[in-house]
């Protein structure tokens, strides 16, 4: 079985030095036991998924965690909401705890977090793997088998097949997480959301136009959505705005977490299919997206991407703030570079000269340019 050294064990270490507990949200299956397990290998480990722990826990209550305050992972933290508010007195209390929580359920988790440990929990996201975390990764690696396998760990660690792991990992979200946490109605609907969502990837997410195909309310589509958010299945990338004299769009597009996803729920069966579908073109903007937005959460940073949109039809796929200087980027399935891919990258360039630091665009061809303007980048190459 492959192991795989993911960027993030770096600023895990580096913030434990500083914080008495860590908290590392995102999807299931991502690799956070793993990953704990491997950085805190000196920690005893607890999953709050088991019922005997939780019985175990809610009989010591807080003489549990002191006695095994020196080092303790507890995993799928949200299970056991009161966790939350005893940990915070066993680490104010004792200046030698130590806590790791993982969870995958995010608007849980936050909640208890912003209740509970305000200020005594350094926050970190692990979503599955990024590009550069796989081994083996050139160049030549086809685009369209990363698409189709996605990057759960499980599909590069064990050589399950793809599909094996989405419709298990669609089968548990569903009924698990999606009908008994968050407690979804219309169930068989939310399943067609899902399968519209994954065809709408890369587009502008337009809730009134869902709830006229689904038979539902612009409040339910949006609650939806707000719960594939929650439970990291998929996120609005946000339009970039600055008060200029332009006709801005202002509706978010949406992305999944993992496009191997996106594909089991279009039917693809094969790589194959992938290169031939007509939306492949959107579910490689969606891998390159989500491959930089890891590269940032794998940093600890936050989400700093945005797209740009005006009514003159002219469009970016990512703009990028650092700090007041604004890095703008173009994607494209396709090997060679063609000047129309930098028409829209120089118009935005025309409209902040000052603040534009790098115009590229990112694509399949073998061949970069790193030049800050109008460059192109390897997809593999991201940073």
């Amino acid at each position: 079985m492959i192991t795989f050294n993911r960027t993030i064990e770096k600023e895990v270490l580096r913030l434990a030095q500083y914080y008495h507990v860590i908290t590392i949200t995102g999807p299931r299956q991502s690799g956070k036991t793993t990953l704990c397990k491997k950085v805190f290998p000196d920690y005893e480990y607890i999953n709050l998924e088991d019922e005997t722990i939780r019985v175990d826990i809610d009989q010591s209550r807080k003489s549990y965690f002191v006695a095994h305050r020196h080092g303790l992972i507890i995993d799928e933290a949200q299970n056991m909401p009161e966790v939350f508010s005893i940990v915070q007195v066993v680490v104010d209390e004792y200046e030698d705890a130590r806590f790791v929580l993982t969870g995958s359920n995010n608007f849980l988790l936050m909640q208890k977090i912003t209740q509970s440990l305000a200020g005594r929990t350094a926050l970190l996201t692990l979503l599955p793997l990024s590009i550069a975390e796989l081994p083996g990764i050139s160049k030549e690696t086809s685009p369209y088998e990363l698409m189709y396998r996605g990057f759960y760990p499980a599909i590069w660690s064990k050589n399950i097949p793809a599909e094996d792991v989405y419709r298990q990992y669609f089968s548990t979200y569903i009924q698990r997480d999606i009908q008994q946490v968050l407690n979804i109605r219309h169930l068989s609907e939310f399943r067609r959301f899902l399968v519209m969502c994954a065809s709408r990837v890369g587009t502008e997410f337009n809730a009134q136009s869902m709830c006229a195909e689904l038979g539902v309310s612009i409040p339910t589509v949006q609650e939806w959505m707000n719960v594939l958010e929650a439970s990291y299945v998929a996120f609005r990338l946000q339009p970039f705005y600055r008060n200029i004299n332009k006709r801005l769009i202002k509706t978010p597009k949406i992305y999944f977490y993992d496009v191997g996803l996106v594909c089991f729920l279009l039917g693809i069966k094969d790589a194959q299919q992938v290169e031939t579908h007509p939306l492949r073109g959107q579910i490689f903007e969606n891998m390159v997206v989500c491959d930089k937005l890891k590269n940032l959460y794998n940093e600890g940073r936050d989400n700093n991407m945005f797209f740009y949109r005006d009514k003159g039809q002219h469009e970016i796929d990512i703009i990028q703030e650092e700090g007041e200087d604004l890095l703008a980027y173009e994607i494209k399935l396709a090997p060679a570079i063609h000047p129309d891919f930098y028409k829209n990258l120089n118009y935005f360039r025309a409209l902040f000269p000052d603040q534009t630091k790098s115009t590229m665009v990112i694509n399949t061809g073998v061949e970069e340019n790193r030049l800050p303007e109008n460059g192109h980048i390897h997809f593999t190459s991201l940073e």
